[in-house]
């Protein structure tokens, strides 16, 4: 098992959190107290970019997923930069795909935020 470890940067209007390594159930919380300390600090726009991350479990995945909800209740976005074959894959057999906004590079999900079709 290969340690998390995490990094921090803003770019563009987003905040930047980039994680590598492996993120399961003995790690996820150091990723949950990362993303609450992140949002906390007021931040609405965060890029979660798992480029370097080998490995996420149901627990990482519930951590994204309840980062996704706090961004949202304060009228947030968050975006994933993924090119991971297996990271991709359990995005897809999960549903996830369907639910977060995944990126193939950082300029990608840095880009402005479009406003939902249908309104103004």
């Amino acid at each position: 098992m290969i340690n998390p470890a995490f990094s921090y940067a803003e770019q563009s209007g987003w905040s930047i959190l980039g994680v590598s390594g492996e993120v399961d159930m003995a790690t996820a919380p150091r990723l949950r107290q990362r993303v609450i300390a992140i949002t906390a600090s007021g931040v609405t726009q965060l890029v979660l970019d798992l480029e370097e991350c080998d490995f996420l479990d149901s627990t990482a995945l519930g951590v994204i997923v309840g980062a996704l909800k706090r961004l949202r209740t304060n009228e947030g976005h968050l975006r994933v930069v993924c090119t991971q074959t297996g990271l991709l894959k359990l995005f897809d057999l999960t549903g996830l795909n369907n639910v977060l906004d995944i990126h193939g590079s950082l300029d990608s999900a840095l880009g402005p935020v479009l406003p939902a079709p249908g309104t103004v």
